[in-house]
């Protein structure tokens, strides 16, 4: 029985409450600095503590070695609200029934039938591009990120069904998520109103008895090994709309920041040309991942430490702990923040220079392995980041063969510290054809 120590972690007088917000942002950065990587602060309307927790042994233990005694943290109602109770915010036997169902469908050679279909929404934005560059306008690099990620999820997940519903509604009633960049209470209910798209694809499906090579036909699929039932139509149309959402918001977020610190680092750009100009590492459709051209996959690596797009979770205490050798109390609210973890100098030198050569196979081996967390970490590592990463190596590639981008603003673009760690304001890229 462990003997827990009623030690309180260090932390400032004042009441606050912690959120994924810019506010909590400025707050645990200059908390961070005063009372180092693990500190507590009382809530000023919930009734219990938080705790802020930087690190990785501590962290290994919450998301890894001690897991069981802890849940989702706060928050996790508004994802509910928006997302239904899929993979991101179910918990205990709901939560491992639905992850044993969803997992065959990001197997490795399921990514690897889309590497067509990302390909060639690659080859149809390079066409547009091209277009701007001959004409030296720049793009609204955000946007268009946003659009090209949103049409590769959902082509994967509803494939000629997606055509089917644009014929029919003159639109993509989905590009809600590329036009409202809000995430609030009517945002939810605008994407959820979505939900009768999805549905009725699903009873066409079953009506016609059609299958497709998507997603979606994998996850009708699928039977549960125990019971031998399928998904009931509640969880698998909770666990699509979490998909849209995840697949779609976290990956152009990611890929905007890598842009831009490629505009900013010149020697990491030169030499991702020169990985990617390598007769094995041509992009091809055939290719749904960065093996033959490891440096381009680095260069997210490290794109995903400094911006990371998950910037900060939860979790919560069910029973009594000890973390950083101070008392955890049931019930405490543990925050886990990734952007500052990944700044850390125990881990990282010199933290805020891009540096793609730390993400090489012995610097990895060398570093403790809950430093770094784009995709989580433990059981509930981030079940899409094969598909994300496949996708985001195979876009990088194709464009840095065609262009370079250059940063069309005057000051560094500002960070929104929010649900996902999201550049303030739209970057705008003029674009060099090479």
């Amino acid at each position: 029985m462990i003997m827990v120590q009623e030690v309180q972690a260090p932390g400032p007088s004042e009441r606050h409450d912690l959120d994924a917000n810019d506010e909590s942002a400025s707050l645990l950065f200059d908390l961070s600095q005063r009372y180092g990587d693990t500190f507590r602060l009382t809530s000023q309307s919930r009734s219990n503590d938080s705790l802020v927790i930087l690190n990785a042994d501590d962290i290994r233990r919450v998301l890894q070695t001690n897991r069981g005694n802890y849940i989702k943290g706060i928050g996790i109602e508004r994802v509910r609200v928006l997302l239904g109770n899929g993979l991101m915010a179910s918990e205990g036997e709901l939560w491992s029934r639905q992850r044993r169902l969803v997992q065959p469908a990001f197997h490795s050679q399921v990514i690897r039938s889309f590497s067509a279909l990302m390909h060639q929404a690659n080859v149809d934005l390079i066409d547009r591009w091209s277009g701007h560059a001959a004409r030296g306008e720049p793009v609204n690099l955000t946007h268009d990120l946003s659009e090209l990620a949103l049409n590769i999820v959902l082509r994967a997940l509803f494939g000629t069904d997606l055509d089917r519903l644009i014929d029919a509604k003159g639109c993509n009633p989905f590009d809600l998520l590329t036009s409202e960049t809000r995430r609030d209470l009517p945002f939810a209910a605008k994407f959820r109103a979505l939900t009768h798209h999805v549905l009725n694809m699903i009873a066409a499906r079953r009506q016609e008895q059609r299958i497709e090579m998507d997603l979606l036909s994998t996850l009708m699929e699928v039977r549960d090994r125990d019971t031998g039932e399928a998904m009931p139509d509640r969880a698998l149309l909770d666990e699509l709309m979490t998909l849209i959402v995840a697949g779609h918001e976290t990956t152009a977020s990611a890929l905007n920041w890598t842009w831009y610190l490629l505009s900013q680092n010149p020697q990491v750009e030169a030499r991702l040309h020169s990985a990617i100009a390598e007769p094995a590492s041509a992009p091809g459709p055939a290719e749904a991942s960065s093996a033959t051209a490891p440096y381009v996959e680095q260069v997210l690596q490290e794109a995903l430490r400094l911006y990371p797009p998950g910037w900060l979770f939860t979790r919560r205490a069910l029973a009594d702990d000890v973390l950083g050798g101070f008392h955890v109390p049931a019930g405490t609210d543990v925050f886990i923040c990734p952007y500052m973890l990944h700044r850390q100098t125990t881990h990282w030198d010199q933290p805020e220079v891009f540096d793609p050569l730390r993400f090489e196979p012995a610097a990895v081996d060398a570093r403790h392995r809950f430093a770094y967390l784009p995709f989580s970490a433990g059981p509930r590592y981030c079940i899409g980041a094969t598909f994300a990463m496949a996708e985001m190596t195979m876009h990088l590639a194709m464009v840095a063969d065609r262009f370079q981008l250059r940063y069309d603003g005057t000051v560094p673009p500002a960070a929104e510290f929010q649900v996902n760690l999201r550049s303030r304001h739209d970057l705008h890229m003029r674009l060099v054809a090479r």
